[in-house]
Parts: C-alpha cells; sequence; structure tokens
C-alpha cells in the first residue's frame, strides 16, 4: 500500500489537461525554474495540493469510519450513515448560503485562512451538534441497530435543512454549494495546506494512541471495563474524534462518499484481522490510497478539462464492498 500510494501520488503530479513534460515537472519540485512560468503555478499551486489533500481527507474519513464501527459495534456505522457528514454539510451551508463566509471568495493568504477557519468551525460545530445528539440517544437506545436508525433520521432531518437554506439562498450560492457538495480535491492551496494538514494530523495521532482501548472494546464493554477502561469516556473521545476528521474532510473537499464506509472493510479484507495495530495504521494508507485513486481517475476521465466531480467516482469503489459485506453477514473480521 506504501508503494501504492507513492505510484499514485507521483502520477497525480505528472498528469492533468496541462501536458506539461516529466522533466520539467520534477525540476519544478527541484525549485529550478521552467519553461513556461504558468507550468510553476499548475504544479505547485494545483496538483500538489490536490494531491496532498486527496491523501489527508483519505486517512481522515477511513479512520473516523474505523472508529465509529468500533465504537458501535456495527459494520455499517460511517460519519455518513450516522448523520455526522451532514451535520457538516449543515454547518457549511449555513455559512455558504446565509453569506457569512464562502470557500469562493478567496483572494488573500490572510482571507483564505479566515475563510478556512470558518468553514472548518462551521463544520466542525455542524457536525459536534450531530455528535452530541447521538451521544444522548446512546444513554436511551441501547441496541445499535435502533442508533444507527436514529443516525440515519438525524442525517435526513439535516438534509431538510440544507434543502431549506438551498430554497431561500441566491442562484450563486445554490451553484458554489452544490459544486462544493459533489466533492473536491482542488479546495486547499499551498498557503492553507499546512493549516489543513495540522487540523488533520493532529486527531489522526490521536486515534493511534487509542489503539490499546479500541481492541479492549471489541472484546466487549465488560471486557473493557475489567481492564479500568471507561467505555462510555472512551466512546465520547471517538465521536469527538470522528466529529473533528469528518468536518475538516467535509469543509475542505465536500461530503466524501463511501470512503469512510467501506475502506475500514477493505483494510480488514486485506490483513484477515481486527487487531488495531495492523488495522488502524492498514485503514489510514488504504483511505490514503482510494482517495488518490479516485483524484487521479477523475483527473484522466475530465473530457474538458478540470476533474470529474469525486462522488461520481467513490462509489465505483465502496459499493461492491459493502454489497459484499452485507452478503457475507455484516462482518469483514
Amino acid at each position: 500500500m506504501v508503494l501504492l500510494m507513492i505510484v499514485l501520488f507521483v502520477l497525480s503530479l505528472f498528469i492533468g489537461s496541462a501536458n506539461i513534460p516529466a522533466a520539467d515537472v520534477l525540476a519544478i519540485l527541484r525549485g529550478a525554474e521552467p519553461q513556461s512560468a504558468s507550468w510553476h503555478f499548475i504544479v505547485m499551486e494545483s496538483r500538489l495540493p490536490a494531491a496532498l489533500t486527496a491523501m489527508l481527507c483519505g486517512a481522515a474519513l477511513a479512520v473516523s469510519g474505523l472508529l465509529l464501527q468500533t465504537a458501535f459495534r456495527n459494520p455499517l456505522a460511517g460519519p455518513g450513515i450516522f448523520g455526522i457528514t451532514n451535520g457538516a454539510s449543515l454547518g457549511v451551508a449555513i455559512v455558504m448560503l446565509l453569506g457569512v463566509g464562502s470557500l469562493s471568495t478567496i483572494s488573500t493568504s490572510l482571507s483564505a485562512l479566515f475563510s478556512s477557519l470558518s468553514t472548518v468551525a462551521a463544520a466542525f460545530g455542524g457536525a459536534m451538534v450531530v455528535t452530541l445528539l447521538l451521544l444522548l440517544l446512546s444513554r436511551w437506545v441501547k441496541s445499535p441497530v435502533m442508533l444507527l436508525i436514529a443516525g440515519i433520521m438525524v442525517g435526513y432531518l439535516s438534509s431538510s435543512a440544507i434543502a431549506l437554506l438551498n430554497y431561500v439562498a441566491t442562484e450563486e450560492g445554490v451553484r458554489s454549494y452544490m459544486m462544493w457538495g459533489l466533492g473536491n480535491f482542488g479546495g486547499v492551496s499551498l498557503q492553507t495546506m499546512p493549516f489543513y494538514a495540522f487540523v488533520t494530523l493532529l486527531p489522526l495521532l490521536a486515534a493511534l494512541l487509542l489503539i490499546k482501548p479500541l481492541n479492549a472494546l471489541l472484546l466487549g464493554q465488560n471486557y473493557a471495563e475489567s481492564l479500568g477502561i471507561s467505555t462510555r469516556r472512551l466512546r465520547h473521545h471517538l465521536l469527538l474524534l470522528t466529529g473533528l476528521l469528518c468536518a475538516v474532510a467535509t469543509a475542505f473537499c465536500g461530503p466524501i462518499a463511501f470512503i469512510g464506509l467501506a475502506v475500514p472493510h477493505m483494510a480488514r479484507l486485506l490483513l484477515h484481522t481486527a487487531d488495531h495495530r495492523q488495522l488502524l495504521p492498514a485503514t489510514m494508507l488504504m483511505g490514503c490510497v482510494v482517495a488518490l485513486s479516485c483524484h487521479v481517475l477523475s483527473v484522466m476521465l475530465s473530457p474538458h478539462g478540470g476533474a470529474v466531480p469525486i462522488n461520481v467516482l467513490t462509489p465505483l469503489f465502496g459499493a461492491p464492498v459493502i454489497i459484499y459485506i452485507v452478503r457475507r453477514g455484516g462482518t469483514s473480521g
């Protein structure tokens, strides 16, 4: 997976609507002057940030799905199924459709940072509202299946609110939000990349510190409690990390579908283990590989330059995996 990730990352730097020779791409990455000044802008301001964004977004969504599946012991758990993605989308819709901020009005590095902060804050707020609601429901609803259904209903409520905002918004706002909702890895500039990387890598590192409690939780709540692990506090931490990862990925890339739900199962099928010491790092790598694959395909399949929306391609990877898991009886361990 590491080798495949490197190959896909390099490939994403060499392909695009502009035909840039490989020697010039390497020269640009080394800091040398290319034959055309526009080539430097394309490689450094478009292709490189998009490839890095795809890797970070894929890892974030894949890990968030794995954390939810472990926390609720449900193979169909995911940020989209539980309504967390819808909550983050609602927060972004409030920012974009009501004119509080816009992802498309970035002119300087300072305004780019402010726009990123406001969008991430709105997405995080929306994701956290849904997450807290799920925490409250989990106190009364003991069945994981019923909690899953409750999450789906919360997602429908968020979608209804988004539809209402689209109805009262301006035509430009609706078009901007609809384009954002299709998914795109090109929304992070090189100037905002440090901020995006920081708020993504920090919860990913925090998730790695929870490997032992996650393994204990797999053996049952009573076993985890006997080891001195507060399962309620652990689930709260997992939901908090999931909300942050999903919020950041949704704010910058749009509501990317299927990666959070399908990639953890792909990692389990590859490793044939549920041990998070292997599964969690493998899920991160698999998320990077799947997201980069979708990014490369989106560029290659675009007939008029640019990129095909990511959500057009993610079901091609995710839907067959989920169908296979359901056919096997809901487990891939």
